[in-house]
């Protein structure tokens, strides 16, 4: 019998290693006419690039992490070369429930890349490339953060990949969004939050939050006290601090604002909504909704 259970493991394993199961969809709107019949198998080369590439060494166990990556192209500089915007979003499902738990929201409009008919797609970490090495690192940090949600701090050693492909990029022709700048939001500046030890006390509550959202129907009281903790620890940060001006932060309010909300609309100290407030500035139009409609 145990003999049978471990070729069932082995054969599971060979099949599904792939850690990720997205959809991409994408738009070739703002390109000329004669590139959109260039691209015409694109998004299947990227889908089948994504889904089928192990990122991980692990033994996945469990489903694919479902995702979405939306492309839209920018534009054309030539047969080859374009630049365009992605938005990724990810979630996760909530233990033993139907429903699930939004992950990542991430709009990054800086990328650039060649791109041939007919090209061979693999992933080489140890090699920039403006295409493979931009989906690799996306494909990395959905990875890292699902297992945040699932394990303290799970997702450090892929956060540290994607911050070699960072290391890699800031030499390439296509440094554009890799490096440290002014813009709201840059991949150099996203992955080093994701990696510093100020925000160390933020991801520990990341993993506790997604286990309050796990036994919220269970557990009410303590599922919204797992929640309320999250936000006492950025808003400790907060008093220390002033603004918070974290991309990671900003990262996690971005997807995660509504499902917060949800879970705390009958909470009974409403001081609770003052502070998300303070530290999540962005949505402070609908945190006062809630604030109105006590």
């Amino acid at each position: 019998m145990k003999k049978i259970i471990l070729i069932i493991l082995i054969v599971s394993s060979y099949i599904y290693p792939q850690e990720l199961n997205c959809n991409v969809t994408v738009n070739y709107q703002n390109v000329p006419v004669k590139n959109r019949e260039l691209l015409a198998d694109f998004v299947n080369v990227i889908t089948d690039y994504i889904n089928t590439t192990r990122f991980t060494d692990l033994s996945w166990e469990g489903d694919k992490i479902n995702c979405t990556f939306n492309i839209f192209f920018n534009s054309a500089g030539s047969d080859v070369n374009y630049s365009a915007q992605l938005i990724v979003i990810s979630q996760r499902p909530i233990y033993h429930s139907t429903r699930n738990s939004p992950i990542l929201t991430i709009n990054d409009g800086q990328w650039s890349f060649n791109y041939e008919v007919g090209r061979a797609m693999y992933a080489n970490l140890d090699a920039f490339d403006g295409l493979t090495s931009f989906l690799d690192f996306y494909a990395l940090i959905t990875i890292g953060f699902d297992l945040d949600t699932w394990e303290e701090f799970g997702g450090t050693p892929y956060f540290k990949k994607a911050f070699d492909i960072v290391n890699l990029a800031s030499t390439s022709s296509f440094s554009n969004g890799w490096l440290p700048g002014s813009n709201t939001y840059n991949r150099w500046t996203f992955v080093s939050n994701l990696l510093d030890e100020k925000y160390s006390d933020f991801r520990s509550a990341i993993f506790s939050y997604h286990y309050g959202i796990d036994i919220y129907a269970q557990n009410k009281q303590e599922g919204q006290q797992r929640i309320v903790d999250l936000i006492n620890v950025l808003y400790d940060m907060y008093e220390r601090e002033g603004i918070i001006k974290s991309v990671f932060v900003k990262t996690f309010f971005d997807a995660k604002y509504t499902e917060i909300v949800d879970h705390l609309m009958d909470y009974q100290d409403k001081t609770v909504i003052i502070k998300l407030k303070k530290i999540d500035p962005s949505h402070a139009g609908r945190y006062d909704n809630v604030l109105r409609e006590r």
